[in-house]
Parts: structure tokens; sequence; C-alpha cells
């Protein structure tokens, strides 16, 4: 009986996905329909560089970004259906000073994407975890795993010192924060959830926890990949080259433009490096930011936060957060790029 309603949820899933892309390539033919009979009328061409440098941008994106996400969904979803989060707890410290590194190097074994990292550190309180171990996991996990560092190779494929800054950085962050609230943490400000995702929290289990949270990661990151690489495309197209030379003629107003614009963008953690990798007009140490920061602080983190931990909470700890990635980047960036 279970191994029919897992063949009967992998049938429903396939049938899903395709659905999605027939739809998805008719409204992209209709688009293309329109814009060609419209386009005279318009003045629209499509052929005009500034057009053909979006698409090229764009393409280029979201093309490099795409396998990445997969492998990065797949995996996220695999570590929540088959590894016990028990495991994780097992592992740490009793003495918060201690677990917090711990669980952030942690981080780099056991992959997941943002939006999994807050139900999944939600449970680990639940179960007993610190809530300073379990909020250096929630950062970490989404930027230092293996997939975002493989990307990061990828993306910047003359630039070894990237991976590493990114590395440093990201995981400096994590720790930082679990210490800060260890020491300045207060309990009222941190409202811990009743009840997490089915694919985080194991009400769900096996091949059927497994294809619920691959569909729920890769449809829901997939849709902030392509606005991620739309929104870069647009920006490096759009933005003239005067207004970047006011902001990458300095290296701070570089930094902070680039932190700021990595938590509107909300650009998946497999698949904003490519996006970095687009802002070349930028400083190394800007773009390393940018990386840094997205994964840790971005609107829909902020969002998922506040809906799981409290609006206190979610306002705080994003904020710090931001601050100490920021100085994370600046001083790894100074140091190694």
């Amino acid at each position: 009986m279970q191994n029919q309603r897992t063949v009967a949820d992998g049938l429903r899933f396939a049938v899903r996905a395709l659905v999605h892309a027939v739809l998805g390539g008719a409204a992209l033919v209709a688009i293309a329909t329109v814009v060609s009979v419209l386009g005279p009328t318009l003045a629209l061409d499509l052929y005009t560089p500034p057009v053909a440098a979006w698409w090229t941008v764009f393409t280029a994106v979201a093309v490099q970004g795409v396998p990445f996400l997969l492998l990065g969904t797949v995996v996220s979803a695999a570590i929540g259906a088959f590894v016990p989060e028990r495991v994780l707890k097992r592992l740490l410290p009793r003495r918060q000073a201690l677990a917090v590194p711990v669980a952030g190097v942690a981080g780099a074994v056991l992959p997941g994407c943002e939006c999994a990292s807050v139900p999944v550190a939600g449970s680990l309180m639940r179960r007993g975890v610190a809530p300073a171990a379990a909020l250096a996991f929630l950062l970490s996990a989404p930027a230092i795993n293996p997939v975002v560092l493989v990307a990061t190779s990828i993306a910047f494929p003359d630039q070894p010192h990237m991976v590493l800054a990114r590395l440093l950085a990201s995981l400096g962050t994590a720790v930082v924060m679990g210490w800060l609230w260890a020491r300045f943490g207060k309990e009222e400000w941190l409202r811990l959830p009743r009840r997490a995702a089915p694919h985080a929290n194991g009400t769900a289990t096996g091949a059927r926890a497994f294809l619920a949270g691959l569909q729920h990661d890769f449809l829901h990151a997939g849709g902030f990949l392509v606005l991620g690489a739309a929104a870069a495309a647009t920006f490096n197209i759009v933005v003239p080259a005067s207004v970047l030379d006011v902001f990458t003629g300095s290296p701070w107003t570089a930094v902070l433009l680039l932190a700021l614009l990595a938590v509107v963008l909300c650009v998946c953690s497999e698949a904003d490096a490519f996006v970095a990798a687009s802002l070349s007009a930028f400083p190394a140490t800007a773009r390393l930011a940018f990386m840094v920061v997205g994964p840790m602080v971005d609107l829909k983190l902020i969002a998922l936060q506040a809906g799981t931990f409290g609006r206190a909470f979610a306002v705080r700890f994003a904020s710090v957060t931001w601050v100490v990635a920021v100085a994370a980047s600046v001083f790894v960036g100074w140091w190694l790029l």
C-alpha cells in the first residue's frame, strides 16, 4: 500500500511538472507571438543591442543556475526525508559556546535552501537544541553547503579565492550571530513554532517526504531564480554606466549597494553566485557581500522568520545579521581579495 502511494505521488509530481512546462512554453509562445505582431506598431525592435544584451545576461544566469538549483533541492529534500534531526542534536556539545561553531560547520554537510532552514531550525529548538546553535545552523546551511560552494567556483572560474572568501565570511557570520544570541538574546524575543513544515518535522517520511520537499523547494526557489536573473539582467542594461560609476568608484558604497540589493532580489543561494558574477562592474568585495548577505537576510527570509519565530525576533535578528554579514564580507574581502 505504501509503495502504491509512493508511485502515485511520483506520477502526480511528474504530471504536474509536465503541465507546468507545457503551460510555461505556451505562455512564452503566446508572448512571442503578440510581441512579433505588435512590435512594429509599438516601434519595438527585439534585435537592438540593449535587448540582445538583456537576453544574453538573463539566459546565462538562468541556464547556469538551474542545474545547481536542482541539485541543491534534491540534496535538501533527501536530507529532510531520510536524515533524522536527532543526529545533529547528538553531535552538538552541551555548552552553547562550543555548540554554536559545531552547528555552523554542520551546515556544510547538511545542505538546505533558505526556505527549508527556517522550519528545520524551529524543529531543532523544539527538540531541545539550544536556540543559539539552531540559529547558527539556520544561517550556515544555505550559505556554505557543497552545492553552493561548487556553484560559486563555476561562476568565478578564475577566482578560487572567491570560494574560500564566501566560506569564511558566511561561516564567520553564522558563528558570530550564534554567539551574540547566546550572550544577548532574550527568551521573550523568540516565539517557538508549534508545528513545522511536513517535510521538515518528520510528519511525512521516506519517499513521500522526499517528493514533497523536492516539489516545494524546486518550484519555489526556481521562481526566485528566474526573478533574480531578470532583475540582474535589467540592472545591467537599464542602469547607466554613469550611475554605476558613482557607486563603483568607492568600495564602501559598492559594498552597501550590493548588500541592499541582496535583500531585495531574494535570489536562491544555489544560484546567487551567477547573479553576482554578472555584476562585473562592481569590485570583488562588493560581490562577496552580495553572496554572503543574500542567503541570510532577504525579504522572503525575513517574512519566514517573522511567521515562524515572531516579528520581534525577525526584526532584531535580520538587522544585526545584515550588519555582521557586511562587516565579515569587508574583512574577508580585504584579507583575501
